[in-house]
């Protein structure tokens, strides 16, 4: 627990309990109590905590080494870049160091390909409740007004339109000058678990293909496995001009990706960008060590069977509860959306269940369990979530 005369910035709202150790979903506090983790981190373990291969490969290559920078070749970037572009239909990749870094990539590209195109005024089109990052550029691409607020003026050049709606893209279509790009989520992580419809992402790929807009799909939380294909948006049958990735990449080891194809890919040339810590040996070295142990367990496919597992079982568990209003997911992104605000079930699911969740959009409990969960691990998940709600009778607005 953070305390008041701490010489860390107030930029967390943390729960009251510190965790030292870790094995798969098992987390163990200070005083040496167990708690089952329902977010991974915020989709980031995704192979789980303390993974001993993962351990063998940090220590091994700490000892070679860690850092050249990217004035020299770096091998297990080349093998990570080539590897991820043939995962993802790519044909380059910039390695940086967090989501909202491969982000600000994106939209760098979007800015370039707006000048290849000599529009004066560029837009990218960003959706309702996005969330991109909290960097000024990716700040202003986000639709959540309450973390911008403060922060202003923002960072111009963004036209925000409805999630999932193809009448509302058809109409920006035809009245907006200046659209270079466009920046969405397959599946809205931090906005409430809100899955895109493939009608619409086809529809998506339809409209930048027409108007030479480049298709930029951010899989920062997303991606790597998590909702059941390798990326989201590759449910849908689509391929991107732009992808953006993090989180599950590095299993907790800090890397981020920009992957690129056709123009997009052509639209960098040196000095246009750069990262200090982007690429270096020890994180693509971890990078490439997770995609082995996800095609040696063939963890996207995984997920979509835990995820099944876990929807159902929550769907059965919590029908007729008049405080549940939805439940939702695709894979192991899942949403349990309330009736009324519900920020206080955090804390209270650790306390009285020794369970990790987390509160989005204050209106949704989200769960992004880890790809190696076993199946007694989600059903000890959705008993814990039922016991939860059990106990949870407020006075209904």
């Amino acid at each position: 627990m953070q305390h008041p005369s701490s010489h860390l910035m107030q930029t967390y709202l943390r729960q009251p309990v510190s965790f030292v150790r870790g094995q798969g979903a098992r987390l163990w506090d200070e005083q040496g109590v167990e708690y089952l983790d329902a977010i991974a981190g915020v989709a980031v373990t995704n192979l789980g905590h303390a993974h001993p291969r993962i351990a063998e490969v940090i220590a091994e290559q700490a000892g070679l080494l860690l850092h050249t920078s990217n004035l020299f070749g770096i091998p297990w970037q080349e093998r990570l870049g080539e590897r991820l572009c043939a995962l993802a239909g790519m044909q380059r990749a910039f390695f940086c160091s967090s989501g909202a870094e491969a982000n600000e990539t994106a939209l760098k590209l979007a800015r370039l390909h707006a000048n290849r195109r000599q529009v004066a005024q560029p837009q990218v089109l960003v959706m309702e409740n996005s969330f991109h990052g909290r960097t000024l550029a990716t700040l202003a691409a986000t639709g959540n007004p309450a973390v911008q607020r403060g922060f202003e003026p923002l960072v111009p050049g963004f036209l925000r339109v409805p999630y999932d709606d193809i009448a509302a893209l058809r109409r920006v279509a035809e009245d907006a000058p200046g659209i270079v790009a466009v920046l969405i989520e397959p599946v809205q992580g931090e906005g409430g678990v809100r899955v895109a419809s493939a009608d619409y992402l086809r529809e998506l790929r339809a409209l930048c293909d027409r108007h030479d807009w480049l298709l930029m799909i951010d899989e920062v939380q997303a991606g790597m496995g998590r909702t059941g294909a390798w990326f989201g948006h590759q449910h849908a049958g689509i391929e991107a001009d732009v992808i953006t990735l993090a989180k599950g990449l590095g299993n907790g080891f800090p890397i981020g990706a920009c992957l690129a194809r056709g123009q997009a890919a052509e639209l960098f040339s040196p000095g246009h960008h750069g990262a200090t810590f982007g690429g270096n040996p020890l994180a693509c070295r971890v990078g490439c060590c997770v995609l082995d142990l996800m095609h040696e367990e063939n963890l996207p496919e995984r997920a979509a069977a835990l995820g099944q597992r876990l929807l159902q079982g929550l769907r059965r568990e919590l029908a007729g509860h008049p405080q549940v209003a939805a439940i939702r997911g695709l894979g192991l992104m899942v949403g349990i959306e309330l009736r009324r605000p519900c920020g206080e079930l955090v804390e209270r699911a650790l306390r009285e269940q020794r369970l990790l969740i987390s509160v989005t959009r204050d209106y949704t409990v989200r769960l992004l369990p880890a790809l190696v969960c076993d199946d007694a691990q989600i059903d000890d998940m959705v008993a814990r979530l039922a016991r939860l709600f059990a106990s949870d009778s407020p006075t209904q607005p």
